[in-house]
């Protein structure tokens, strides 16, 4: 290959193939030992497991090299070998890249669900493709699936990965990351660039860079390929490619053939001195040879005959296979087995596109769209391509290009496309009303400056009255310049309430929905509550719509919290709903305080967002059953979904809901005695909020602190810490996330000395709980009045065994945490009160619990105080703490009765991954089959059991 460091043939090279396109060479590769370790490692592994790798360097480095070596070693050793390769022309054409990598698959009869999925996603059936994600799941399981059938390991080799289409980069870097237990490795060649970084920086894939050649092999190449040069020319060779490979071989070609003075200066980049070699040997081509190269460089396709065809209609001859042969001979182009055209580097292509004028250019477009009649996605981007100016009738096809798109899920490729109907559009309306669209796609993406770019843009005269509320929108959310909190939102009440009079009732309430969200974290005043209640209000929606529901809850959890809870358990008897409204009512639930609804609610929404395939909500959701998971103390769950949350949060590009997910996981380690792991995540998560001003949402680290001092016994500092979120003063201050932090700031306040304050709070929120009836206020409200009237030893008095006994005497099924903290606050007042015997069963009652929740430090305290009450009990075995946070969720699933293939489905892993996972459980667990799990898992009425959100 002439861009790698081994040996290229002046004629066309002598190769095998395994598979369509797939080349098998013999080279010779100078100085890159360790590179091909790694990459060999990679292969010693396949039959076992399967793994991910980016091969990553400057234009020519010997990228391609590499991966062809590996390619030729895999095939050796009988693997299956799907490729493709990244093209500029197509890096808008959705799913281009996948189906190039899939053609032979796709061929097959085995999975046929998953194949109809793929089929459909890249344009060859009319079939709806559903959620972009759906399609990454069919190719995991197109892939696993084979490899498992046929008992032969894959290698995906993926060339120039740079330029692949968004959509095909999406699902094979979501395949990349869970190919831990399958014997298939996929191997990325990526050029250095914006375009490398940009995609590199969220994709979480193992990176090799492939550097310059030192000095001794890049002197042994250059004397394998050009062993004529002259000491001299030798040098200057040498020196002006920098122990680049492909400029050792092209400009040691050009001075040999040219001379010394043929070679550029070495100030200029070396991929244009590379380039210009390129364009040298172009130029000595015939003149039909050099338009086909044109018309293939332009080209969003390889078929030999469209492009002969698209050729044809530019020359006066005929144009025939021959006309491609001179181009095979120079080495600039292969043609293989399938009869597609590939360029032998990137450069070539560039270096003929760029040597074309624009005039020449249109031209190529214009008969590519004249020969793709039938082909509309890609007839009308080449008529785009080729016009100069407004035509209104190409942006109306670019337009209904960009739905499609959107509609199989490529919604990178409709920003693009619509972004071009918005440049061609002849009426500004239009122009403006595409800019929106196209902004709309972009918030979809997460890709925040295009979304800001799209914005500046948009002619707001032109829009309709609801659209210009849209932009209004927009621009305080894109370009506001951080967080604004509360003050925007009577503003935003006013852009309800003009969607909602222009009759786009849906939107004004999904935009309440959103604005309810930042309602809660914000403190707005009451004032504002109410603008947001009223503009609630006036839409004409049924009370018990999610939406309505949802909107209620966020903005005023105080003032509408009983009714909200009224109103969540009628819909709890409707469990039938979409997973999205479902997800609505439990982030209500969660709003007010009501656990238990909440539980309930996000189980079933997580359950039907799997099935449906839509990752984008789902990561939302997993975050929020988190945070449910974190302020009942379980851990397990806790640990579970915020772990998967957040990496399917950067997998959606949802980054915010990353951090998120993080600050909900310090809090389980926190509560779980892992306190190093808590603050290094809630630090982490602080620097990145200080800069956007988001400082309620700081309350989080707070909490999280403040949980993590108490559990280390640091009650002075979990004080200060918790008494920041109730605190109106401080920038940590939240009236909402008051109700669950109460219960850890009465333990801290009591035992720090900070009784008469902790009492004084206390005061504040009970009229709360009668006014709200809300649960976990109930809750934590009750224990405190437990421990302030516990008091110190010398304190206590008769009323005290009252106070608790009613407390433990209410309902708190599905509490386990907070009765077993019950407990063991009197349980310890008893001991201390020399009432050892009574003060016995509750402690020993506590520390099962704590010790099934997994809580260690309220454990080890319980079992200080059963040794101080003369009872001793030992510390069992943390077998949770022996499993990864996915190894958990796979043996919990399990411990149901879901199968391999069931938990793989859920989780969007595939079937050996499970099974992998499960065989290294069950010696960490201590057990030796399936049906232990669940006696291990579960601790007796655990499964199912939620909190009670009424009263007793």
């Amino acid at each position: 290959m002439v861009d790698g460091d081994g040996p290229a043939p002046a004629a066309a090279p002598e190769y095998g193939t395994v598979g369509p396109g797939v080349r098998v060479v013999d080279e010779v590769l100078f100085g890159r030992e360790s590179e091909q370790a790694r990459l060999t490692g990679q292969l010693d592994r396949a039959p076992a497991t399967g793994g991910a790798l980016v091969l990553r360097g400057e234009a020519g480095v010997g990228k391609s090299s590499l991966l062809a070596a590996t390619t030729s070693q895999a095939a050796r050793r009988g693997m299956r070998i799907l490729t493709t390769t990244g093209v500029q022309a197509e890096i808008e054409v959705p799913f281009a890249g996948l189906h190039r990598l899939l053609r032979t698959v796709l061929d097959g009869e085995r999975e046929p669900a998953a194949r109809d999925t793929v089929l459909a996603a890249v344009g060859m059936v009319d079939a709806p493709v559903g959620q972009p994600f759906r399609v990454a799941l069919a190719v995991l399981d197109l892939l696993t699936t084979t490899t498992a059938a046929a008992g032969q390991p894959v290698l995906l080799a993926v060339e120039d990965a740079q330029w692949l289409d968004r959509p095909s980069w999406d699902v094979l870097t979501f395949v990349a990351r869970r190919l831990t237990s399958d014997p298939v490795v996929l191997v990325m060649a990526m050029r250095d660039g914006a375009e490398c970084e940009r995609r590199l920086a969220s994709a979480g894939l193992p990176e090799l860079r492939v550097e310059p050649l030192a000095e001794e092999p890049a002197v042994a190449l250059l004397a394998y390929r050009a062993p004529g040069l002259s000491p001299a020319l030798r040098a200057r060779v040498l020196s002006e490619a920098g122990g680049n490979p492909l400029g050792l071989v092209e400009l040691a070609v050009v001075a040999a053939r040219f001379g010394p003075d043929a070679l550029l200066p070495a100030s200029l980049p070396l991929t244009a001195r590379v380039e210009r070699t390129f364009t040298a040997l172009v130029g000595e081509l015939p003149p039909a040879t050099r338009t086909l190269l044109l018309v293939a460089a332009l080209d969003d396709g390889d078929g030999l005959d469209e492009i002969l065809g698209a050729t044809a209609g530019l020359e006066t001859t005929p144009v025939t296979v021959a006309d491609v042969q001179a181009a095979v001979t120079a080495g600039l182009v292969e043609v293989d087995d399938g009869f597609r055209i590939r360029f032998r580097h990137p450069l070539v292509r560039s270096a003929v596109r760029q040597a074309a004028g624009v005039a020449r250019r249109r031209q190529v477009h214009a008969a590519l769209a004249r020969q793709l009649a039938g082909q509309d996605d890609r007839r009308v981007r080449h008529r785009a391509a080729a016009t100069i100016g407004a035509d209104e009738q190409v942006a109306r096809d670019l337009t209904a290009a960009a739905d499609r798109a959107a509609r199989r899920g490529a919604v990178a490729s409709a920003l693009t496309t619509m972004e071009r109907a918005a440049q061609l559009s002849e009426d500004a309306r239009e122009r403006s009303d595409r800019l929106l669209r196209a902004a709309g796609y972009a918030v979809d993406l997460g890709d925040h400056p295009s979304v800001v770019r799209l914005v500046r843009d948009v002619e707001e005269q032109y829009l309709q009255p609801t659209d210009q509320a849209r932009l209004s929108w927009l621009r305080e959310a894109f370009l506001g310049g951080g967080w604004s909190g509360a003050a925007p939102l009577p503003a935003f009440v006013d852009i309800v309430d003009l969607m909602r009079r222009n009759g786009d009732t849906e939107l004004a309430l999904h935009s309440l929905v959103t604005l309810s969200v930042r309602s809660w974290w914000s403190n707005p005043d009451e004032q504002t509550r109410g603008l947001l209640l009223a503009a609630a209000e006036r839409l004409d929606v049924p009370a018990l719509d999610p939406r309505l529901v949802n909107v209620l809850a966020g903005v005023a959890p105080i003032e509408r919290g009983a009714e909200a809870l009224d109103r969540l358990s009628v819909l709890m008897r409707r469990m039938d709903s979409d997973p999205g409204d479902l997800f609505l009512l439990g982030n209500a639930a969660n709003a007010i305080g009501a656990l238990g609804l909440a539980t309930t609610f996000l189980a079933s929404s997580v359950a039907g967002l799997r099935s449906q395939g839509r990752l984008g909500l789902l990561a939302v959701t997993l975050v929020n059953q988190a945070w449910t998971a974190a302020q009942l103390a379980n851990i397990r769950l806790g640990l579970t979904a915020a772990t998967e949350g957040r990496a399917l949060s950067l997998e959606t590009g949802q980054p915010r809901w990353a951090m998120t997910a993080d600050l909900n996981r310090a809090h389980v380690e926190a509560l779980r005695g892992n306190g190093e792991t808590a603050r290094e995540l809630a630090d982490e998560v602080e620097r990145l909020l200080l800069p956007s001003g988001a400082s309620p949402i700081l309350g989080m680290v707070q909490l999280t602190r403040g949980v993590e001092a108490l559990a280390a016994g640091r009650d002075a500092d979990a004080y200060r810490h918790l008494y920041r979120i109730f605190d109106p003063a401080d920038g940590a201050y939240h009236q909402y996330l008051r109700f669950s932090a109460f219960g850890h700031l009465a333990d801290a306040g009591t035992r720090s000395g900070h009784h008469d304050q902790v009492a004084a709070i206390l005061r504040t929120l009970q009229p709360i709980v009668a006014a709200t009836r809300s649960p976990i206020l109930r809750v934590t409200v009750a224990y405190a009045e437990a421990v302030l009237s516990a008091g110190t030893d010398a304190d206590g008095d008769a009323g005290t065994d009252e106070v608790f006994r009613a407390r433990l005497g209410t309902d708190l099924s599905g509490w386990p945490f907070e009765r077993a903290r019950l407990q063991l606050a009197y349980g310890g007042w008893l001991r201390r009160r020399r009432r050892v015997a009574e003060s016995r069963p509750l402690l020993r009652e506590a520390c099962a619990a704590f010790d099934a929740l997994g809580v260690v430090p309220w454990a080890d305290r319980t079992r200080r105080e059963l040794r101080a009450a003369g009872e001793a009990s030992r510390r069992p075995v943390d077998w949770q703490s022996l499993l990864t946070p996915q190894e958990l969720q796979i043996a919990e699933l399990a411990a149901t009765g879901l199968s391999n293939p069931e938990i793989a489905e859920r989780l969007f892993l595939s079937r050996r991954t499970v099974s992998t996972h499960l065989y290294r459980i069950y010696p960490k667990m201590g057990i030796s089959s399936r049906g232990e799990l669940g006696r291990t898992m579960f601790a007796p009425g655990e499964r199912g059991d939620t909190p009670s959100d009424t009263p007793s």
